[in-house]
């Protein structure tokens, strides 16, 4: 077993997903000073300022985030491991070989569930974890299944 680029892409529809979500991070505060900016008239300068300059950072972290962490996360499995590669400034490759394996759980979250999406959390008994986020749910429900009978598949008690 060695370290190597997962195979499979996650599926398209999480740029989307990455995209809502960066952009529950990235508009409040320009929306506030926006309201802020339209309501108090002696301080609409100082506030239309404050607006433009939340709003240029957040609108540069909601176009570019979402394409580049979609470029880096990949995802396999095979019947001897897990391997994943994510993020978008830090970037991580992992392995969890199957006889590592003590649980497999899915995650939906309300936007993931939005997009058809489903999170895989592989566990290992040294308390890591692998995550792959942005699978089709479908593709989510195969992995865990096809995880549960390649575990069930090898010797070893994860120990």
């Amino acid at each position: 077993m060695r370290l190597r680029p997962p195979r499979n892409r996650v599926d398209s529809r999480a740029i989307g997903w990455w995209t809502a979500q960066s952009a529950v991070f990235a508009l409040p505060l320009p929306l506030t000073f926006g309201i802020l900016w339209a309501s108090i008239p002696p301080t609409r300068q100082l506030f239309m300022w404050f607006t433009v300059l939340s709003l240029i950072p957040g609108l540069l972290y909601m176009a570019v985030m979402p394409s580049w962490r979609y470029r880096v996360h990949r995802w396999e499995a095979t019947e001897e491991a897990v391997y994943s590669a994510s993020g978008w400034l830090w970037q991580q490759w992992r392995i969890v070989p199957l006889s590592r394996v003590q649980t497999v759980d899915t995650l939906r979250g309300p936007l993931q569930q939005l997009f058809g999406l489903s999170g895989v959390t592989v566990t290992t008994a040294s308390s890591s974890a692998v995550t792959i986020k942005g699978l089709d749910r479908r593709t989510g429900d195969d992995l865990v299944e096809l995880l549960t009978r390649y575990t069930q598949a090898v010797p070893g008690d994860a120990a």
